[in-house]
């Protein structure tokens, strides 16, 4: 069976690393969450001092320190999932935090830095056979992956979400405030200058707010199906 691209873009916590960790695994593809190596370089810039705490960054300062950053992913043996490694440190949890969520669509909309990021992007895809999600991915990464997915849902629905994984992992959580980061990270994400979120004009559209997670994988393993066998995939129910 021939390999592909499989590019899943979408809105943020709309459940594309859900989606993408499942397929990859299914399949036996290599799987990148890019949004992951956005919230690496955030974290470093945090703890680097080059996000001042009125938000404001050094750009100078986080131009001369990507040279510094080497962001790695590692098979977790427990989960069966990839965790996100920042210069040799397992960084999985401590970027899924708030702190990072509220300051991650600043940094990805720097020129430079999804410059730097896209090119590593591009790399790591160059021999097919990957599953990769974040916001370019099927517009600027891979403009000819075989199968380009954008999902989307609900801006509650999304921070509803959100909501109960952070009090699944134990951590303080305010719906309220992650229905503002939720809304805020859209408008940053769709109006940024470079690269903005939108989908690919040949990209299918999934709206999974009424969807639950074995619904949505089907929908999306049917779809790769259908791009490498060239036949139709059966419909799951909407």
């Amino acid at each position: 069976m021939k390999k592909i691209t499989v590019a899943i873009d979408g809105h943020s916590s709309c459940g594309k690393s859900t989606m993408a960790k499942d397929l990859a695994r299914k399949i036996s593809y290599i799987y990148v969450d890019t949004g992951a190596m956005y919230r690496a370089v955030t974290l470093y810039a945090l703890r680097n001092g080059i996000i001042a705490e009125d938000g404001a960054i050094d750009n100078d300062g986080l131009q001369k320190s990507l040279e510094d950053i080497h962001i790695t992913f590692q098979l977790n043996a427990e989960t069966g999932k990839p965790d996100t490694y920042l210069n040799g440190e397992r960084v999985e949890d401590e970027i899924r935090g708030m702190e990072v969520s509220s300051h991650v669509s600043d940094i990805a909309a720097i020129p430079f830095v999804r410059e730097d990021m896209v090119r590593q992007q591009q790399a790591m895809g160059k021999d097919k056979g990957l599953v990769m999600d974040g916001r370019d991915i099927g517009t600027v990464v891979f403009p000819d992956a075989e199968l380009k997915v954008f999902v989307t849902a609900r801006a509650e629905v999304r921070a509803e979400r959100r909501y109960k994984e952070l009090l699944g992992k134990g951590e303080e959580a305010d719906y309220e405030e992650i229905l503002k980061n939720v809304q805020e990270r859209d408008y940053i994400d769709s109006h940024r200058e470079v690269a903005p979120l939108r989908p690919a004009d040949d990209a299918l559209i999934l709206d999974n707010s009424e969807l639950t997670i074995p619904e949505q994988n089907e929908w999306l393993y049917e779809k790769y199906l259908e791009k490498v066998k060239g036949g139709k995939g059966k419909k799951v129910k909407k």
